[in-house]
């Protein structure tokens, strides 16, 4: 009986030491999941206490006499305590993983209700230029306008197509950013002539508000190495924002700074700063966020899909600057861009101006199967003086290619989605063709695929350059004259 009752102290010491060192894991398992440092003491108190019922267990197994109902009070108690410590742990871990499925939760309907405000915003934004090209289409169809109120309702009507383009590539470009296929291409530029043309595309719009705007540069060393187009972005995104939200009258100045520069970098601040009618202290919190706008009776009645601060927040970082906002409601905001910039070489800036691209007496052989895209760009083409040639479909237009006799064709233009056989595949075709003066023929991809890897798609099919849709007429010729590679013009 004394053997027994003995293993039963030994026993129940055992248990009180995994005790011990399950409530170890325990309590460093709930420190990992979530702060438990000002719960530390508290922690360390069943440690303390379970250590002194092991040191009277083994008191009891070496030195006392302990009887039957003792061991079994003793072994009871270490299961016991054993079990609470399972069912605890068990508890614990259910808690936890309720908290992070409630935070997942919250997090799901807040981004809910961010994406359904976004959609509310964006059915107002896109119905407003929609309404405004058929409204002014319709008034432009009347009888009996003059030459000059046709002139204004087209221009009117280009305003609201380009307001609705601007929104529609908003939101493509958050896409992108958040998809992480935006990435940066340093150019060697003048960052004085960057920001000059930036204000550039802005001041008619600012003048016709009666906006005062002034552009200062104090600039030691202008060339610099960045991507001009993602510049060029986020400076347009804080000009446009500030002419949004600055009345008649107002005030807004675009200006660059250089603070500091060595042998190879540049630190540069760039400010738009307007007196406009600012934001809450709330809300500067949040205007990075995407799809967030300040909800307030001003704001409402100003177009936006609340993505371009985010852009060009997104835009800063993957340049490795800094974003700061300085605003205060009623009397205007500040936006300070801080960049360093790598330094190069100037070069030479001289540039032709007036200059019309001509291309009398070539052909195009045009590649589009939509009707009303065709017939754009085959006005374009032969107000540039190309002679123009159709193809429905890739699989037509490499048949016409491989028929005609070598030099008839000078360019192709190729759209991209098309039925029977895609762009794509109709370039690889084209380079596959057995007689080599056809194979070589100049392909320009013209298509609304209009992002930088479908650029690199087009140039891995073998075509020579990319046209995006919209077409912008001056860079549709450009493009085709350094494809081309001559010299066919009239000032």
């Amino acid at each position: 009986m004394q053997i027994v009752i003995y293993l039963m102290i030994y026993g129940a010491s055992i248990l009180m030491a995994i005790n011990i060192y399950m409530y170890l894991l325990f309590s460093e398992h709930i420190r990992k999941r979530g702060n438990w440092n000002s719960e530390h003491r508290i922690l360390m108190i069943p440690i303390v206490l379970l250590v002194m019922f092991l040191a009277g267990y083994l008191a009891i197994a070496i030195w006392g006499h302990p009887d039957l109902i003792m061991a079994a009070i003793l072994l009871g108690g270490s299961i016991f305590v054993l079990v609470m410590l399972i069912l605890i742990r068990g508890a614990t871990d259910r808690i936890q993983e309720n908290e992070h499925l409630e935070a997942e939760l919250l997090a799901a309907e807040e981004a809910s209700k961010a994406k359904t405000f976004f959609l509310s915003n964006m059915s107002h934004d896109i119905r407003t230029p929609l309404n405004a090209i058929i409204g002014y289409t319709t008034l432009a169809k009347r009888e009996g306008l003059t030459a000059e109120e046709q002139a204004q309702y087209i221009d009117k009507i280009e305003n609201a197509g380009r307001q609705l383009l601007d929104i529609v590539n908003d939101v493509l470009e958050m896409s992108r950013i958040e998809s992480g296929k935006i990435h940066l291409e340093p150019v060697p530029m003048n960052l004085e002539n960057c920001i000059r043309d930036a204000g550039d595309l802005v001041r008619n719009q600012l003048t016709m508000k009666n906006i005062d705007f002034t552009v200062s540069c104090r600039i030691e060393h202008k060339w610099v190495l960045c991507d001009k187009n993602l510049l060029n972005r986020a400076l347009m995104n804080l000009l446009c924002n500030a002419g949004k939200f600055t009345g008649e009258g107002g005030r807004i100045i675009l200006s660059v700074e250089e603070l500091s520069a060595d042998a190879q970098t540049g630190r540069y601040d760039i400010c738009v700063i307007d007196n406009g009618i600012g934001m809450s202290q709330d809300f500067v919190t949040q205007i990075f966020t995407p799809f967030e706008r300040e909800r307030t009776s001003t704001v409402s009645g100003i177009e936006g899909t609340g993505l371009g601060m985010a852009i060009t927040k997104s835009i800063i970082d993957l340049m490795e600057g800094e974003i700061q906002v300085n605003t205060e409601k009623g009397k205007g905001t500040e936006f300070i861009i801080h960049a360093s910039f790598p330094l190069v070489e100037a070069r030479d800036e001289k540039k032709e101006k007036g200059l019309i691209r001509r291309f009398d007496g070539k052909r195009v052989l045009l590649v589009e199967d939509n009707p009303v895209n065709t017939e754009i760009a085959a006005m374009l083409l032969s107000q540039a003086g190309f002679e123009v040639k159709t193809a429905e479909n890739g699989r037509m237009a490499v048949d016409r290619i491989a028929s005609s006799e070598n030099g008839y064709y000078d360019l192709v233009l190729m759209d991209i989605q098309m039925p029977v056989m895609n762009g794509y595949e109709a370039a690889k075709a084209i380079r596959a063709l057995d007689n080599p003066d056809l194979a070589s023929l100049p392909v320009i991809a013209m298509t609304a695929n209009a992002f930088r890897e479908d650029e690199e798609k087009a140039a891995e099919a073998g075509m020579q350059g990319h046209i995006a849709k919209p077409l912008d007429p001056d860079a549709m010729m450009e493009t085709i004259y350094r494809v081309l590679g001559q010299d066919q013009r009239s000032s």
